[in-house]
């Protein structure tokens, strides 16, 4: 790391301890600016680093709700409001145990980067809460999300804060939070939250960007080489809205999807995932990979093991943040891995980016590979502001044309400092030096 920002980075560390995630993600941000600072010493004048790393705003709440036997529970939650240089805070709610501050301040941090990389007018934000869906009916998740919103309403907006989906927030949660906030402001504001239902101001292809634009930016990659997906053997971790999609995809392009997984295992079809009974059973019946096996003939299940072990030209995690370490790295590359995208946040750990990096392998971090969720979230802010309503068609070539051009981006960002194929530097500085001109045109902020 640059000399000039170690200083900078302990400081950060210490002002915020305990905070691995969010930790993790501030210096691997770090290693990359080294080179941004020899060209604008004007960014380490006015302080832009410290700036960046402390939130605007960091909101946390009680959360009261009762269950169905009438007892009284208590959850946490969070909205950590990070940067708006570029446009109103925009990032999803996260509803899972493992949320606390530092995870939502990681994603935060992340979400000022991938969204400056969209090109789309919106700023970096995340919240989300320590309540678990799973296993909760409707009428529990309805109070609870009522709850959440009778206190978050306050903080959010069409032109402040516009939270989405993320991890356990899908469009059930939306529509009861999106219900509650009517409810309490007597305002139709549709821009308010993104991931809405088709019927009542969602956009088309929402539910398909994340794992659509992971694809996507993993096509143009490939590209580079003078490959692509077609006849690619490739194994997805995860299987829920963004692993789903991102099988589609992949398989729509000719790929070979041979392995999903979820908390419990994963499974093998070497005939290729089958995207309809995969769809059934974790979004309509909200199952478990081992049923999908039992319908299936020919899939292998392995429980509690590691999907990686699975051997693949192109691997996409799609599951949680540091699910895939050094020697799950090391096995993919030996077994012939050629790409990486990555369609969850910050799946891969540091000692496994580092591996692919040093083999050679094609790697698309997070930030931009997965960034196709956010830019159409962005795109349904538009179509809300304007009432208007666009085509399946029409939203998939817009997020297409975004993804391109994170790319691009990055691609050239890279190359102009010198690291050409660096996809973690490109999107880093690409990232940063668009918030950063905005920060100092805007004055101390």
């Amino acid at each position: 790391m640059d000399a000039r920002l170690e200083a900078i980075r302990d400081t950060v560390l210490a002002r915020n301890p305990g905070e691995a995630e969010f930790h993790q993600a501030v210096v691997e941000v770090f290693e990359s600016l080294g080179p941004v600072h020899d060209r604008h010493p004007e960014f380490l004048e006015a302080a832009i680093l410290e700036r960046l790393c402390e939130p605007e705003r960091q909101i946390i709440f009680r959360v009261p709700w009762t269950d169905d036997q009438g007892r009284v529970q208590i959850n946490r939650g969070f909205r950590v409001e990070f940067n708006s240089a570029l446009g109103p805070y925009k990032g999803g709610l996260r509803f899972h145990p493992s949320v606390y501050l530092g995870i939502v301040k990681f994603l935060g941090f992340e979400q000022i980067f991938k969204n400056a990389l969209t090109g789309m007018p919106i700023g970096g934000g995340k919240g989300g809460s320590d309540f678990d869906p799973r296993g909760r009916s409707d009428a529990e998740v309805m109070r609870f999300c009522q709850s959440f919103m009778t206190e978050l309403y306050r903080h959010i907006g069409e032109y402040t804060d516009v939270p989405a989906g993320d991890i356990g927030v899908g469009g059930r949660e939306i529509g009861y939070l999106f219900g509650q906030y009517k409810r309490i402001t007597n305002r139709y504001e549709s821009g308010v939250l993104t991931g809405k239902g088709i019927s009542w101001g969602g956009s088309l292809v929402r539910p398909e960007a994340t794992g659509f634009g992971t694809v996507i930016f993993t096509e143009e990659m490939l590209k580079t080489r003078g490959t692509s997906f077609d006849g690619q053997r490739v194994v997805v971790s995860g299987s829920g809205n963004v692993a789903i999609n991102a099988v589609a995809k992949a398989q729509s392009l000719g790929a070979t999807v041979v392995a999903c997984s979820d908390s419990s295992g994963y499974i093998v079809d070497e005939a290729g995932i089958d995207v309809g009974l995969l769809r059934q059973v974790k979004e309509l019946e909200r199952g478990r990979l081992k049923d999908y096996a039992l319908r299936r003939s020919g899939v292998a299940y392995v429980e509690a093991g590691s999907v990686w072990d699975v051997d693949a030209t192109v691997a996409l995690p799609c599951a949680t943040q540091n699910e895939l370490d050094g020697d799950a790295a090391a096995r993919l590359v030996r077994n012939g891995l050629v790409a990486i995208g990555e369609g969850a946040n910050m799946p891969s750990t540091r000692e496994a980016v580092a591996v692919f990096q040093e083999a050679g392998v094609l790697f698309g971090p997070g930030k931009a590979a997965n960034a196709g969720g956010v830019a159409t979230s962005a795109l349904e802010m538009q179509q809300n502001a304007s009432r208007d309503s666009w085509s399946f068609e029409h939203t998939e070539q817009r997020l297409t044309d975004i993804m391109v051009g994170i790319h691009h981006r990055c691609a050239s960002t890279a190359d102009e400092y010198g690291e050409p194929g660096n996809y973690v530097l490109g999107a880093n500085i690409g990232g940063f030096v668009k918030v950063a001109d905005a920060m100092l045109a805007q004055g101390l902020i």
